[in-house]
């Protein structure tokens, strides 16, 4: 059964709209009669997405916004309710990469952690007590990531911004559950590799490996309907066994008592390896 957010008519909220993987659940929001609201930062990139959304300018708007500062966060609020109505289906989606390193440049850091981390947290304090209080189904959608469960080497401003939206949701979904009379629930996307204009680095060709956009937003949807909080996707080069081992093994290091990103430590690579082949 689909969840019953989605429904026509319903109104839905999607950050980083302007592209990628908002885009695609934006288009997929608005082919099941939804209204929707795209929100970038980038308003040329907003201008262009708009008719693909939807052929009709009543069911789409667009709004821009640094989804970081909260004040920006709250004229949207106001602005969707006065153009399309009370929000039901809330994806917070936005997110940069510029790359970092620990003693690396402040402004990346700051960057990455006030969209990625502080944008989410912000959609959701500004949306979500009066989606509660309707007491209508809604549905609350954070954008995670694999590197926020297994923390890789090379970039930690992001490890750190996404392992902070993990956290966040698992508590935002555990107080939607215990909630007298709420009817919303929230969930966690964790994509694999996607590409996007997040993902291309330069590359015109998607490669091989990756899922488009769309191929993430149908497994979504498909994971929604199941009622998963956790929505691990696989891409066409790591199946979810794989993912799983992966998550295992980096849980492992605390409970093993191993050095912290055992999996990239020379001492262990062996024992990774035999362990990923069980799966």
């Amino acid at each position: 059964m689909p969840h019953p957010a989605l429904r026509a008519g319903a109104v839905a909220v999607v950050t980083g709209g302007g592209a990628g993987i908002g885009l695609a659940a934006a288009q997929a929001l608005a082919a099941l009669g939804l209204r929707v609201c795209i929100v970038d930062v980038d308003a040329a990139k907003l201008a262009a997405a708009a008719p693909a959304v939807s052929p009709r300018s009543e069911d789409v708007m667009t709004f821009c916004a640094d989804v970081g500062r909260v004040d920006e966060l709250q004229a949207l609020q106001e602005a969707v309710e006065r153009r399309l109505g009370p929000v039901d289906v809330l994806m917070n989606n936005a997110g940069v990469q510029p790359g970092s390193a620990l003693f690396g440049p402040l402004e990346n850091w700051t960057r990455v952690i006030e969209t990625n981390l502080w944008g989410v947290v912000h959609g959701c304090r500004v949306f979500a007590p009066g989606m509660i209080e309707r007491g209508t189904p809604g549905l609350i959608i954070n954008t995670g990531s694999k590197q926020g469960i297994t923390t890789p080497p090379g970039d930690p401003a992001y490890n750190v911004a996404k392992s902070g939206v993990k956290a966040f949701t698992e508590a935002l979904q555990h107080e939607l559950r215990t909630t007298p009379n709420c009817a919303i629930s929230a969930h966690l996307l964790i994509p694999g590799f996607v590409f996007t204009g997040l993902t291309a680095r330069g590359r015109a060709e998607k490669p091989e490996a990756a899922w488009t956009p769309e191929q993430t937003v149908e497994f979504m949807m498909a994971r929604l309907a199941a009622g998963d909080f956790y929505i691990l996707c696989p891409d066409n080069d790591v199946p979810r066994a794989l993912d799983e081992r992966r998550i295992a093994w980096a849980a492992g290091d605390i409970i093993e008592n191993r050095p912290p990103l055992s999996r990239w430590h020379p001492d262990f690579a062996e024992a990774f390896a035999a362990f990923c082949s069980k799966g």
